[in-house]
């Protein structure tokens, strides 16, 4: 299994894969050992479906030098390329759109029968229940809860309602009880996704909330940290803001996609928050609960940016001073709105207002973990470091695995999955250094 893109794609592999081990397939980490390789896609911008396409190729290899007999696609790109797909890619055997994934056992048996490529693409209107295996893929001390499947935002720059479809909420009941296996198994970190969090129940009608669903999973034993990603702003309320603040379970950090901040181009991307409404949320979090980690994603280029709109976003990221930023070229999507509007950017000015935003994040990044020495923060063990076995590496509850930086431990000896206590002593642009107290 190769899965490609975010957090939620890994969800729907992890799935694939329970499915599979419970049919009494083996899973190999050696592609050349594989008779059946799965590649799970992703295709919300360029990049993604590049590294998507050249996934697949690499492992259409395979086919001619390992065991591998069939080759399926999976995921969002069959989802919106179905028929170039299965034009341009005839290596490939099956492919499986993003509400048929569960059925992969099922499938691979009515590829027996056959020699003709195959598709399974219906419309994107599942949701999985907590009855089907997952085997979990992250390291087993964390791992991500999916929540919802689907968007039902509608920004103009975004192609996911149409591969996902509308938000569609799990249970509650069903979320608390695949965590609390999850906790049976060891997992202390519990990252909670779905393409807008602060959407989930509002398509239940009964008043549930996320603020529902988190005071559920803090009472289950053996979870520590959990942790809130893809927090649209709108959607933050007072309630939940609070809940943050007093719930010792919750990681006092919240990702909060903004975009951006001028108000043309947020009335461009559809997006429902203004700029103030934007600054006013951060500075009422900042105020509520000062020890807080912020991070967020930017467009930079969208179509009709100009000088002045760019120039607001830089202010506004010197002013606001994430502790995490990722920031994207916009990427024009055949299928949305954004995609047929004029003034478009170039890619040379996208490429320039990338860098600028990177290097002042990078100075301001730096600044604020030169402000957290000598202070003292909770850290889950994660191993050696990649540079030395000298060093113990892990995350705070500030950083988010996979996206945010890492904390070296220069002293002390823990096992992997601990949490220990660390003062930090040192630091880098993203990463902290400390030893256990």
């Amino acid at each position: 299994m190769v899965s490609l893109g975010c957090p939620k794609n890994l969800v729907d592999a992890e799935v694939m894969l329970g499915v599979l081990s419970r049919e009494e397939y083996e899973i190999t980490t050696n592609e050349k050992e594989a008779d059946v390789i799965i590649v799970n896609t992703c295709s919300f911008i360029k990049e993604a479906k590049q590294e998507s396409i050249d996934a697949i190729l690499d492992l259409a290899e395979r086919k001619h030098d390992g065991h591998c007999h069939t080759l399926i696609v999976s995921g969002c790109l069959p989802q919106r390329y179905q028929d170039e797909l299965a034009k341009e890619l005839p290596e490939v055997d099956i492919f499986i759109g993003t509400g048929d994934y569960p059925r992969i056992a099922e499938i691979l048996a009515e590829k027996a029968g056959t020699t003709e490529q195959l598709r399974y693409i219906g419309d994107p209107d599942y949701v999985y229940d907590e009855n089907l295996p997952r085997l979990n893929s992250s390291p087993g001390w964390y791992s991500f809860l999916k929540i919802g499947e689907g968007c039902s935002n509608c920004c103009s720059y975004c192609i996911i309602p149409k591969l996902r479809g509308a938000y569609r909420s799990r249970p509650v009941e069903a979320l608390v009880a695949e965590a609390e296996k999850l906790a049976a198994r060891g997992v202390k970190e519990l990252n909670i996704i779905s393409q807008d969090i602060t959407r989930y129940g509002s398509d239940m009608g009964d008043g549930t909330t996320l603020e529902t669903l988190l005071r559920r999973l803090v009472t289950i034993e053996g979870i520590q940290w959990i942790r809130l990603l893809y927090a649209y702003p709108d959607g933050i309320s007072d309630s939940l803001i609070a809940l943050i603040r007093d719930e010792p379970k919750i990681c006092k950090y919240l990702d909060i996609p903004i975009q951006h901040i001028s108000d043309p181009v947020l009335q461009r991307m559809k997006r429902r928050s203004s700029e103030q409404q934007i600054r006013d949320l951060i500075a009422k979090l900042r105020h509520e609960i000062p020890s807080i980690s912020l991070r967020t994603s930017l467009i930079v280029g969208f179509p009709g940016e100009t000088a002045e709109d760019f120039s607001t976003l830089m202010h506004f990221v010197e002013q606001a001073q994430f502790d995490r930023l990722g920031v994207f070229c916009y990427s024009r999507e055949e299928g949305t709105p954004a995609a047929d509007m004029a003034e478009q950017v170039s890619e040379r000015i996208k490429r320039e207002r990338y860098r600028k935003l990177m290097r002042a994040q990078a100075r301001l990044s730096f600044r604020r973990n030169r402000a957290l020495i000598d202070q003292t923060e909770q850290v889950i063990v994660e191993g050696y470091s990649e540079e030395t076995e000298l060093l113990l590496k892990g995350r705070s509850s500030r950083q988010a695995p996979d996206i945010d930086g890492q904390v070296y431990i220069t002293s002390g000896t823990a096992d992997v999955g601990d949490i220990v206590t660390i003062r930090f002593t040192d630091s880098s642009d993203y990463d902290l250094i400390g030893e256990m107290v």
